[in-house]
């Protein structure tokens, strides 16, 4: 994990616990000796990113509806905190602005975007049931009010365009894109992380997540290559576009699109135990 993330530490569940005590009774001993959840159980852990937020972040509370993603918050924190490296490189001296594509019913970047270092945040998401939910988590925390804007896109085909405003402009945008090309292969993921959470076959999604928050038409690759072709338009409205590139078999691709359209790009490897991401980074 990046250095400034907290969560290189392990979870100190008698502090999370004081922070929320639903989580209590999700907390057992392991064969270790070691305090722990059942990674499996959707509702531990949600209640473990309660915890999580309440305690690291300073909110008041925090909910996703029934089925709704939600996120591992160290591997969250982890693409903040490489962002806040980028715009750093980009000596950036006044009060930074970004635009997370697709925020979902969580509303995780965006928030800790906001609380970490105090970033102006959009979130757009195409998902208006998503879209009411991210306002309430906002409205519940007031330091939250002044930093974060939801807005709704209207049209699936477009990323940017009905969400940036003329004569806007953002420093950033950030993306965690769906990687999955069908429900099918989603399924499939699912069930492969719970046989190594819990050696179970029983499909239960333990992070939830709707259809486009899992899969789109083409995966992860056709996604990020329209986003690609779509920044071009916003070249003048944007410092640098950013998205996560779960599989690293896509790259390719992608980098293929950039240099076509000769922007400059970096990718920044991430890894969370034995799970390995990327950012790929680009701008005009």
């Amino acid at each position: 994990m990046h250095p400034n993330n907290i969560h290189n530490n392990p979870y100190n569940f008698k502090v999370l616990v004081l922070a929320h005590i639903d989580l209590k009774s999700f907390v057992f001993t392991n064969a270790y000796g070691n305090s722990t959840i059942d990674f499996s159980n959707p509702i531990a852990v949600l209640h473990l990113n309660k915890a999580l937020l309440k305690h690291h972040y300073g909110l008041i509370d925090w909910n996703i509806p029934d089925g709704y993603l939600c996120p591992p918050i160290p591997g969250r924190v982890d693409y903040i905190h490489h962002l806040a490296d980028v715009l750093k490189k980009e000596k950036i001296t006044t009060t930074i602005k970004g635009l997370d594509i697709g925020v979902g019913a969580n509303c995780i970047y965006p928030i800790l975007g906001a609380q970490l270092y105090s970033w102006k945040m959009i979130g757009a998401d195409i998902d208006r049931n998503a879209i009411i939910a991210a306002k309430k988590n906002v409205d519940l925390n007031q330091s939250l009010s002044e930093k974060i804007e939801i807005r709704h896109q209207p049209n699936n085909a477009n990323l940017f365009e009905g969400i940036i405003k003329e004569g806007e402009y953002f420093h950033f945008t950030m993306c965690n894109p769906p990687f999955h090309a069908s429900k099918d292969e989603a399924t499939k993921g699912t069930l492969r992380k719970l046989k190594n959470l819990a050696n179970s076959n029983e499909l239960k999604l333990n992070f939830g997540g709707q259809a486009n928050e899992l899969w789109c038409n083409g995966g992860e690759a056709l996604f990020l290559k329209r986003m690609i072709k779509q920044s071009v338009v916003f070249a003048k409205h944007v410092g640098v576009f950013t998205s996560l590139v779960s599989k690293k078999e896509n790259l390719p691709k992608l980098i293929k699109q950039l240099n076509k359209l000769k922007a400059t790009h970096t990718i920044v490897e991430m890894a969370q135990g034995n799970k390995k991401s990327r950012i790929l980074i680009w701008k005009f």
